[in-house]
C-alpha cells in the first residue's frame, strides 16, 4: 500500500479567508460566531452563526462565473486555489489523468435553492435562470474544481450530512493508498446560512441562541457555520521525489453505521469508527495525543462521543487531549470536517492544540481533557479527527506527523 502525504491546504471560513488567519484564530481561541446578516433574519429564532465576514464574490469571480457558482462552490474554488498553490502541483500530462477530486457537502447550493424559491413563491415569477440546476447540484463544486485544475481522474461528491467531508477525505486517502490515483483534491464546503436553511434547522430544536459550548454542562445546542476546507492528498513517493513540503501523513480511516436512529447518536457506532481508524493506521491508543472532536455542543452528541472515546482508549482516555473547534467557527455540517482538519495539521506541525472555547461548567459525562478555553502547546505526533452524522454515519481519520 502507498503512503499518503498532505501537501497543500486551503480554507475560507468564519475565522479567516486563508489558512494562516484560521490557524492564528485557533491558537488565540477567537470566536467567529456573530449575529447573522442576511435577508429576513429578523423572522428567525436563531440569529447567530459562523458567517464568512467581509466576503465579496465580485472580487474573485466574473459575472459569468457567478451565474454558475453557488456560494458553496465559490468557497470550494477559493480554498482549492490556496491548497494547490501551496502544493506546487500542476495538473498536466499523466498527472492530470491520475488526479481527481472528492468533496463533501450536505446541502449543496442552498443559496440558489433559497433565492429561487423566494422568486417563484414569494415574488410570483414563472421563470428561473437556466443555470439554476447546474448551480445548485451537490456535485457542482467538484465539477468546477476539475475544470479549473484539469483533473481528469475520479471526481465526485459525498453527501453524508455532518460526516461528508471526513468521508470524502477518507475515500481520497484510500484512492491514493490503493494506487488508483497519484493526487486528489479533497475536503468539503457548505453555505447553509440562509433564511430557509436556518428555519429548517430551527425545527429540530438543536440550535443554540447564544453560543456553542461543547462539553460544558450548560451547553444548549449547536451553532451553524459556513465555508470550505480543501487539501491536496498525494502519493508519498511522488511528493518526496519532487521535494514537496509534506504537512502531515494520513495513515488510517474507518467508517461505520449506527443502524439505529436517524438523529440520536450511538456510542457503539462511534466507537467502532474510532477503533477502526486506529487499527487501519496501525496505531495504539498511546500513539494519539490529540483528537479533534465532533463536539457539536448538543447534550446527546457530546456525552456519546466522550463515552465512545473512553471505551476505545480505556485508561489512556484521561491522557489524550480532545477539543471542538466548532465552538469557534460553528458547525459547517457537510464542510465541517474539512475546516477541523486544519486544527489537526496545526497540532502535528506546530505543536499547538486548538481549544474548546465557551467552556464554563464541568460535566461528569464529559470528563475528558477538552482543552478548555485556551490553546495548549504540546508535542503531538498522532491525531484522530471524528465526524458523526445524522443518520448514524460515522467517519474517523488518523494522521501522523512527519
Amino acid at each position: 500500500m502507498n503512503r499518503v502525504a498532505v501537501t497543500g491546504a486551503g480554507t475560507i471560513n468564519a475565522l479567516g479567508h486563508c489558512v494562516a488567519d484560521t490557524l492564528d484564530a485557533f491558537a488565540n481561541g477567537t470566536c467567529g460566531i456573530k449575529p447573522l446578516e442576511f435577508r429576513d433574519v429578523d423572522r428567525l429564532s436563531i440569529k447567530i452563526g459562523g458567517q464568512v465576514a467581509g466576503y465579496d464574490e465580485a472580487e474573485h469571480f466574473n459575472r459569468q462565473q457567478i451565474s454558475l457558482y453557488d456560494r458553496f462552490t465559490q468557497f470550494t474554488l477559493l480554498a482549492a486555489r490556496e491548497a494547490v498553490a501551496q502544493s506546487g502541483l500542476t495538473f498536466s500530462g499523466d498527472l492530470s489523468v491520475q488526479a481527481g477530486a472528492i468533496l463533501g457537502t450536505a446541502a449543496g447550493g442552498m443559496n440558489t435553492w433559497d433565492d429561487n424559491y423566494r422568486d417563484v413563491y414569494e415574488g410570483g415569477k414563472n421563470r428561473v435562470h437556466p443555470f439554476v440546476v447546474p448551480k445548485l447540484m451537490n456535485n457542482a463544486a467538484a465539477s468546477h474544481l476539475s475544470m479549473e485544475h484539469n483533473l481528469k481522474g475520479p471526481t465526485f461528491t459525498v453527501s453524508t450530512a455532518c460526516a461528508s467531508s471526513n468521508h470524502a477525505m477518507g475515500l481520497a486517502f484510500q484512492m491514493i493508498r490503493s494506487g488508483a490515483c497519484k493526487a486528489m483534491l479533497t475536503g468539503g464546503s457548505e453555505a447553509m446560512l440562509t433564511f430557509g436553511g436556518i428555519k429548517a434547522w430551527e425545527g429540530l430544536r438543536v440550535m443554540s441562541k447564544d453560543a456553542c459550548r461543547p462539553f460544558s454542562a450548560n451547553r444548549n445546542g449547536m451553532v451553524q457555520g459556513e465555508g470550505a476546507g480543501v487539501f491536496v492528498f498525494e502519493d508519498w513517493d511522488h511528493a518526496a521525489a519532487r521535494g514537496a513540503d509534506i504537512l502531515a501523513e494520513v495513515v488510517g480511516f474507518a467508517m461505520s453505521s449506527d443502524a439505529s436512529d436517524i438523529v440520536m447518536p450511538s456510542k457503539q457506532g462511534a466507537a467502532r469508527a474510532i477503533a477502526g481508524a486506529l487499527q487501519d493506521a496501525g496505531m495504539a491508543a498511546e500513539d494519539v495525543q490529540y483528537i479533534n472532536a465532533h463536539g457539536t455542543g448538543t447534550t446527546a452528541n457530546d456525552k456519546t462521543e466522550c463515552a465512545a472515546v473512553a471505551d476505545v482508549f480505556g485508561a489512556q482516555a484521561d491522557k489524550v487531549m480532545m477539543s471542538s473547534t466548532k465552538s469557534m467557527h460553528g458547525h459547517l455540517i457537510g464542510g465541517t470536517g474539512a475546516v477541523e482538519f486544519l486544527a489537526c495539521l496545526m497540532a502535528l506541525r506546530d505543536g499547538v492544540v486548538a481549544p474548546t472555547i465557551g467552556y464554563e461548567e464541568p460535566d461528569a459525562e464529559c470528563a475528558l481533557d477538552v482543552v478548555p478555553n485556551v490553546a495548549r502547546t504540546a508535542k503531538v505526533t498522532g491525531v484522530l479527527s471524528n465526524a458523526f452524522a445524522f443518520g448514524g454515519l460515522n467517519a474517523v481519520l488518523a494522521l501522523k506527523s512527519v
